[in-house]
């Protein structure tokens, strides 16, 4: 569990008793809700008003100091991805005769990672079993391993996101930092959760949904407060930081203000559903190509040579590049134009889905935007929903649905699209979150209760949950 410390004794790792129990959570190994925000009754140590604000004072301010100090790492890290990852599309756009060669880039990329990086292959499924296992130290070579990987399998034409890459640079920055200042336990798990934060942050220009991203991600169904200083100071820091070192990002078109009415909410609930069965789509499809894989060519290397070689094939089937890469443009382009072919966001799911089954590295949520703000517009041309609102809702919502992390992708809507997109965005996200079932592009999350409220006998990743079992029967739901 995510505030179970037994794993840690405080002879291999010395801490700081301040650090491990900051902002007035309880020390490690109370088992407190963690949805809950802090009781300031309950802060250690405190005697009265004047020590219970001064000592509160002095945590605070040692975990902004921290935060900040990630934060600066994951921005500049962030801002040098960044830069490659333009650098690599750019190329790519203007010598488009290097797609051909992705299957023996995969060759390499593999070989490199089977013979150097075995103990960092679980990425971002690493990164929440450290969070809550308290696991060994995450090897600070995944920085450079995936952010090189990454720009690789951009540069040779693989269907890949960024978040993947951001948010395991960040962890593993951040982990260097804590042992490097000798933290474990609770306090360690939550600078883990300030370089996730500030990874996501930094790498879409979205402090706030970084911050809550960080939190949210980890646990499905429940958020971990106590994370949320380090997180927010983490992400804002970091975006400031890849800012200042002259990164822009891709403005998108502001959502139009549409009152919400009982027809609009009707199709929001359709499009909720829609955007469920899409994630889960998604989401099994990739999971079956990785299995299948693993099961018919145990060498890495070899998956991601033929792996590479589908999306080749199916790069010349299709006649158009739009569908490598992060497919930004065509992104930008389902805000405005009502001729985007309707089958587009059907191909960006298969080629994302052959990439990644295949082994390269990369993230989901930018494919996933591009998935998401093609359905949209497509279902807001049927419907007569403004392309700004209908692709800015589906841009989100997709990846919200297949993350488990629809608080995060609301917020991220609005610092994308302005405020007017939120009561829709939230209302598409929690409807395809719900309807996605026990599934995720992050099958390490933690679940403590299903999504129907119900608990569990014992909290278990997604990956098991086949093996886990209700508390109590479950009721028939009222009619």
């Amino acid at each position: 569990m995510l505030d179970d410390d037994s794993r840690s004794s405080p002879s291999e790792r010395p801490t700081d008793p301040e650090l491990t129990s900051p902002l007035g959570a309880p020390s490690p190994g109370t088992q407190e809700p963690v949805a809950s925000p802090p009781d300031p009754s309950e802060l250690p140590g405190a005697s009265g008003a004047p020590l219970e604000g001064s000592r509160r004072s002095a945590l605070l301010a040692r975990w902004v100091l921290l935060g900040a100090v990630i934060g600066v790492l994951c921005g500049a890290a962030s801002a040098l991805f960044l830069w490659l990852l333009d650098e690599a599309t750019n190329f790519r756009n203007g010598q488009e005769l290097i797609v051909y060669t992705l299957p023996i880039a995969g060759l390499v990329i593999g070989w490199v990672y089977e013979r150097f990086g075995r103990s960092i292959q679980g990425g971002n499924n690493l990164v929440i079993d450290t969070i809550h296992d308290d696991g060994p130290e995450i090897p600070l070579r995944m920085a450079p391993m995936v952010l090189i990987g990454t720009v690789l399998t951009h540069l040779f034409g693989g269907s890949a996101g960024r978040e993947g890459t951001a948010v395991q640079m960040g962890a593993s920055l951040a982990d260097w930092a804590a042992h490097r200042l000798r933290l474990s336990g609770l306090a360690r798990r939550q600078l883990l959760a300030a370089g996730v934060a500030g990874g996501f942050g930094s790498v879409f220009g979205t402090p706030i949904a970084g911050a809550v991203f960080g939190l949210e991600f980890i646990t499905l169904g429940r958020i971990e407060y106590r994370a949320l200083v380090p997180a927010l100071v983490a992400s804002v820091v970091g975006d400031m930081t890849t800012r200042a070192l002259g990164i822009d990002h891709t403005l998108y078109p502001a959502a139009p203000h549409v009152p919400l009415t009982p027809l609009l909410l009707a199709e929001w609930v359709l499009f909720g559903g829609l955007v469920a069965l899409v994630a889960a789509l998604f989401i099994e499809l990739t999971h079956f190509l990785k299995a299948r894989g693993q099961a018919l060519l145990p060498r890495l290397p070899l998956r991601m040579a033929l792996g590479g070689l589908i999306v080749v094939l199916l790069w010349k089937v299709v006649g158009t590049s739009d569908y490598l890469g992060l497919g930004v443009p065509t992104i930008v382009r389902a805000f405005e134009d009502p001729e985007l072919p309707v089958f587009a966001f059907a191909l960006k799911l298969l080629f994302t889905a052959v990439t990644l089954g295949a082994g390269f590295l990369g993230g989901e949520v930018t494919p996933l935007f591009f998935v998401g703000a093609t359905l949209g517009s497509v279902f807001g041309r049927f419907l007569g929903i403004p392309l700004e609102l209908s692709a800015g809702v589906g841009l989100a919502a997709v990846f919200a649905a297949a993350s488990n992390t629809p608080l995060a992708l609301s917020i991220m809507a609005v610092e994308l699209l302005g405020a007017s997109v939120f009561p829709h965005v939230a209302i598409v996200c929690t409807i395809a979150y719900v309807l996605s079932g026990h599934r995720s592009i992050y099958p390490a999350q933690r679940l403590f209760w299903d999504k129907g409220g119900k608990p569990l006998a014992s909290p278990h990743a997604l990956r098991d949950k086949l093996r886990a079992k209700p508390s109590s029967p479950p009721k028939e739901p009222r009619q």
